[in-house]
């Protein structure tokens, strides 16, 4: 069968089983089993399968019919224009983030800092920013093993490894080191929220990286606690926080001592970030 069929084929079963992204997930799947690039199976559709490949294909197929990420059936998502390994126990990486990097670059360019990333998992923040800041360093911690070792090659494959460091280690544990900037894309889930989320979600990625107590605030809470004790005379918090959460986190900002720099918004005009410094007192 050649690659314009096979597509086909298997764009329709998954138009057939509601994926609203049906084609470009077929093209997608079947460019990476391929190692080629997309645009070629576009300008060489009438190249044949190898029966190897077609059998790949279909496993990764039937994965997609049952609401698997494509992030995860091919292992990597793109970020900040760079490709970053993922899997199960690393959330996958969002636009939202990058609204978040792309302002606090603004306030580093040319600097050199120390950055503390809270929950690294595929270290895509943590890394991405330090892309941009070629004199900064960073550590990213995350309680999840094999999160750590997800970041950590991905600092290799970026050619970021002598720059950055990983630990797993839990945010209340963490106690080394005084930073110009903290971030983090904490869990802002609430509880009864939980439901709501996508099977793609709910069923793939990690509940860890999710859940964010009975009002979605408990780690928030404790990543602006920390940031309070770690962040250096005029460092910055740069904090995702969750749709509609925006003044219930900036009241807990306030009282931990901290005053809203900036914030941005999503696609829907819900503050999604938000970037703070520790007031002064005189």
């Amino acid at each position: 069968m050649n690659l314009e069929n096979t597509v086909k084929k298997a764009s329709q079963i998954l138009k057939n089983h509601n994926i609203y992204s049906h084609e470009l997930d077929a093209q997608i799947i079947l460019s990476d089993i391929m190692g080629i690039k997309r645009e070629f199976l576009i300008t060489n559709n009438d190249t044949n399968i190898s029966k190897k490949v077609l059998e790949k294909y279909d496993i990764a197929i039937n994965r997609r019919i049952k609401r698997e990420p494509i992030a995860y059936i091919i292992g990597k998502k793109e970020f900040w224009s760079q490709n970053f390994r993922v899997n199960y126990s690393t959330l996958i990486p969002r636009p939202e983030s990058e609204l978040l990097i792309y302002k606090l670059i603004s306030y580093f360019k040319n600097k050199r800092i120390n950055i503390l990333d809270i929950g690294t998992g595929s270290g895509c923040i943590l890394l991405s920013l330090l892309k941009e800041l070629n004199l900064s360093r960073g550590i990213g911690i995350d309680i999840s093993s094999t999160a750590v070792k997800t970041a950590k090659l991905n600092s290799k494959i970026l050619n970021l490894f002598y720059r950055s460091k990983f630990k797993v280690v839990g945010i209340d544990d963490f106690n080394v080191g005084k930073y110009d900037l903290i971030v983090s894309n904490p869990p802002y889930i609430a509880l009864k929220d939980m439901k709501n989320l996508s099977k793609d979600i709910l069923n793939y990625e990690p509940l860890i990286a999710l859940k964010g107590g009975l009002d979605g605030l408990d780690l928030i809470k404790k990543v602006i606690y920390k940031s309070k004790h770690l962040l250096k005379a005029n460092g910055l918090l740069g904090i995702e926080v969750g749709t509609n959460q925006y003044f219930k986190v900036l009241n807990i900002l306030k009282k931990n001592g901290f005053r809203e720099l900036h914030k941005e918004y999503d696609y829907n005009r819900n503050v999604r970030c938000i970037i703070s410094t520790k007031m002064r007192f005189f």
